[in-house]
């Protein structure tokens, strides 16, 4: 009897400690759950603002008989949640380019390019486009790549270490001892940015013709023609060197 008084004071204060420490821990938890709310907002404004800026971007290129309606939902789906975080400017014009062909001509750019392209940096960007400045057309677009010493590869940085990181992260294939374009028939087109280059070959069909040390991957070849490069003065004659034996006819127009 003398204890119980004391006892219950002593329950009531661990009681009323107890209750303040459960009272900030809910103080605690409610204002974690505004500042997640906060940024949930504030992230999702980024992302929407991110979206809106690509479209935006998009429709200058985007052809008049374009179908938009055709492009797949999944497709879509995929790339506005992969763009979404894409906030640089140099990037998002890259996207922009990748979502207007597509709605040019749907099913032009895979899924996997589009994931490719989420992974991709801008140095590496940046790196690809240099590369494909040297690109002539010739039914895929070919970097032609002869001899990597040359200066005139060296002067845009383009070296073996860099052709050899272009591979690493799938934009080529690259091979010391080169390659050759099969089949080719006696007479035929190729061109460098608008200007077109007939060859006539030695035989009258199933010729070979050396292409250099580089191939684009599939990926390569779906983001070429939107990298945003451009011509290198004095390439063109560069080639035209090279294959001098072939050349019949060029048009500059």
């Amino acid at each position: 009897m003398w204890f119980e008084p004391y006892q219950i004071t002593r329950i009531a204060k661990a009681e009323a400690k107890a209750a303040a420490i459960r009272t900030q821990s809910e103080i605690e938890r409610d204002d974690l759950r505004r500042r997640a709310v906060r940024r949930l907002a504030e992230e999702e404004i980024r992302h929407q603002k991110n979206m809106e800026d690509i479209t935006r971007k998009a429709i200058p290129h985007v052809a008049e008989d374009a179908a938009p309606d055709s492009v797949e939902k999944d497709w879509m789906v995929n790339f506005f949640d992969k763009s979404r975080i894409v906030s640089n400017d140099d990037m998002q014009e890259l996207w922009s380019r990748l979502l207007a062909g597509e709605a040019n001509r749907p099913g032009s750019y895979s899924r996997r390019t589009v994931n490719f392209l989420s992974d991709l940096d801008k140095t590496d960007a940046e790196l690809f486009s240099t590369l494909c400045r040297f690109a002539w057309f010739m039914g895929d677009i070919v970097p032609l790549v002869f001899d990597y010493k040359d200066k005139i590869y060296t002067d845009f940085g383009v070296t073996f270490d860099i052709l050899n990181h272009l591979e690493s992260i799938g934009f080529i294939q690259f091979a010391l001892f080169g390659f050759l374009k099969d089949k080719v028939p006696k007479d035929f087109s190729i061109a460098y940015y608008g200007r077109s280059l007939q060859l006539s070959m030695l035989n009258s069909s199933e010729n070979t013709l050396e292409i250099g040390h580089v191939l684009l991957t599939k990926v390569g070849q779906e983001l070429a023609p939107i990298c945003g490069s451009q011509q290198v003065e004095g390439f063109w004659e560069y080639v035209l060197d090279k294959w001098k034996k072939y050349v019949i006819r060029t048009n500059t127009n």
